[in-house]
């Protein structure tokens, strides 16, 4: 993980909580100083930390929570095409960078914003088992497919949030963080309130366990052989079975 202004050391806690099952309180301590981190909005230092339990009775490990494959959602289907008629019409521009749709007056979307799934497509079985349309307020607009589930984006934020390298956190004011370089100036960053839905635990997961979850080849030109490429690539068999959740919701 990329250390970017946008992380404090609550922001740090508050990912370790999501990475970490113990089964009593912990501390964290940077190495350097042995000082504990509280939860506070200073920014995090640079360093290694450790983290122990309070009581030697109690144990600390690694979340073993899966983190469901995302590809890059793209509509094709009539009630794809529903969803992002929706996203575009409540947003109107990149609620992450507030790039404006300067023709949303004309309908002409031309000018590379897409509407992103929030949870992805393809882990709509998991959505379905676990009853997450809960989450979703609308009477007649329940599924993964509710604009309530999607956020508008520009095509390169799109591919970024696709890919993980940055998250939204409901529980910090829905700020924005980086956990690769800040090319876009993104970090930091506030949600903007015309859509407001929450997410974020995937992307802490993918970016925090381990050496992190294998980034996905999004950019395949036309010609290119694309079955390959995803065969040959990390973790093949979990990219195709995303694939294949993708297009059998595309042709449901």
């Amino acid at each position: 993980m990329r250390l970017n202004p946008s992380v404090t050391e609550k922001t740090f806690l508050y990912m370790l909580d999501i990475l970490i099952v113990a089964s009593g309180r912990y501390r964290v301590k940077l190495r350097s100083t042995g000082v504990d981190l509280m939860p506070t909005d200073d920014a995090l230092k640079p360093g290694h930390y450790d983290i122990r339990p309070y009581s030697r009775r109690d144990t600390i490990s690694i979340t073993d929570e899966p983190c469901i494959t995302r590809i890059l959602s793209r509509t094709i289907t009539c009630r794809d095409d529903r969803f992002r008629t929706r996203v575009r019409e409540r947003d109107g521009k990149c609620v992450i960078t507030g790039v404006l749709n300067r023709e949303v007056d004309a309908n002409d979307w031309g000018g590379g914003f897409e509407a992103s799934h929030i949870f992805p497509l393809s882990g709509e079985e998991y959505w379905v088992q676990n009853g997450f349309s809960r989450w979703i307020t609308g009477k007649h607009d329940t599924g993964i497919n509710s604009c309530q589930n999607g956020l508008l984006m520009t095509s390169s934020i799109h591919q970024r949030f696709d890919g993980f390298d940055c998250s939204i956190n409901p529980d910090e004011g829905y700020k924005i963080t980086c956990f690769d370089k800040d090319s876009s100036r993104i970090d930091g960053r506030i949600l903007d309130p015309i859509c407001r839905n929450p997410n974020g635990g995937d992307a802490v997961l993918v970016n925090m366990r381990g050496a992190g979850e294998p980034s996905f080849e999004m950019d395949f030109p036309p010609g290119s052989d694309m079955m390959g490429e995803i065969l040959s690539g990390p973790e093949a068999d979990k990219r195709m079975e995303a694939e294949l959740f993708s297009w059998l919701n595309g042709v449901a």
